[in-house]
């Protein structure tokens, strides 16, 4: 059975004494819920990738309680530095060279010489950092693929019997995972909870773009994910039959459910997976095989909320 701990004093040790074990615990980060397990454990890390069935040649994010951690893990940069004390705590990860005896587990980098590092804002997050004591990798707390859970029930319904507990801290307030960023030179690997925009003002210069979805060198680049389990088709300025239709701002055809009435793009990525998963039990009871999501612009989280609606409409393999 998996254990659903509160976010008290008594949760916090709980979950910190079940990760101690080598066992996986999921916990609240202000993007979405991640699965952790302790990133020097190899045989809790290849506990990870069995229970969301996730391929061994897609890293994961390495989750750390401060800076200093961070510098125990990865080599930074001036540059590398600075971005970390301008956007973290936050839904910002840095890919980074890995630190020679840093302990961490092959399996997490998946064998490549850098490391995708994150400190997240969430407290929760961070107090089980902290009370953990060391660095977490910690992916999406859902099957490989599918849709990212925001909210604890979300896990439970995709991961229960499989991890070892969920640490409850309500629902994520950002909703679409960190930016993903490497450096030297500037590459956005994946749009984020971080928009492109704030990391080009504070490098002064435009990004690259890059990653690759068969072999991956951070999370989040595979071309066919966060899928539900209808077809979703994008760009939909009507709604035809047989379809659910998710719409964002005003007028356009009737919705069936909204991302934001008043086409806010801070709303819309808090609500995108909750309102993927809402529309795929609708499409579910009205056998439709089909869900349609109206336009969104290509601009601050809007970036990110299309990345996440390409590669959950890419073809299946």
């Amino acid at each position: 059975m998996t254990e659903r701990l509160g976010s008290d004093a008594a949760g916090l040790a709980r979950a910190a004494e079940i990760l101690r074990a080598g066992k996986l615990v999921a916990f609240p980060t202000e993007t979405v819920y991640g699965l952790g397990g302790d990133a020097r454990n190899g045989t809790a890390v290849a506990a990870i990738f069995a229970a969301k069935g996730r391929p061994h040649f897609n890293p994961l994010i390495v989750h750390v309680a401060d800076l200093a951690m961070a510098e125990a893990v990865a080599e930074f940069t001036p540059r590398a530095r600075d971005l970390a004390r301008a956007f973290w705590p936050g839904p910002l990860t840095l890919v980074l060279p890995l630190k020679p005896g840093s302990g961490i587990a092959d399996l997490v980098t998946a064998g490549l010489d850098t490391v995708a590092l994150r400190l997240p804002a969430h407290p929760l997050a961070r107090a089980l950092l902290t009370t953990f004591g060391g660095p977490l990798a910690a992916p999406s707390a859902n099957p490989s693929g599918k849709v990212s859970p925001t909210e604890a029930d979300h896990v439970m319904e995709g991961l229960s019997g499989r991890i070892a507990a969920v640490l409850d801290g309500g629902a994520c307030p950002v909703g679409v995972e960190s930016t993903i960023l490497s450096l030297d030179p500037p590459t956005l690997l994946r749009p984020g909870g971080l928009p492109v925009e704030a990391l080009e003002e504070a490098l002064g210069a435009p990004l690259e773009s890059g990653g690759d979805a068969q072999k991956p060198n951070a999370p989040g680049q595979l071309s066919s994910h966060y899928a539900p389990g209808a077809a979703v088709r994008l760009e939909a300025t009507e709604k035809r039959p047989g379809e659910v239709f998710i719409g964002f701002g005003p007028g356009g055809p009737e919705a069936d459910l909204s991302l934001s009435a008043s086409g806010d793009l801070v709303a819309a990525a808090a609500a995108l997976f909750a309102t993927l998963r809402l529309a795929d039990r609708l499409a579910t009871v009205l056998k439709a095989p089909t869900i349609a999501v109206a336009p969104i612009p290509e601009k601050g989280l809007g970036r990110a909320i299309n990345d996440r609606l390409h590669r959950a409409a890419a073809p299946r393999g």
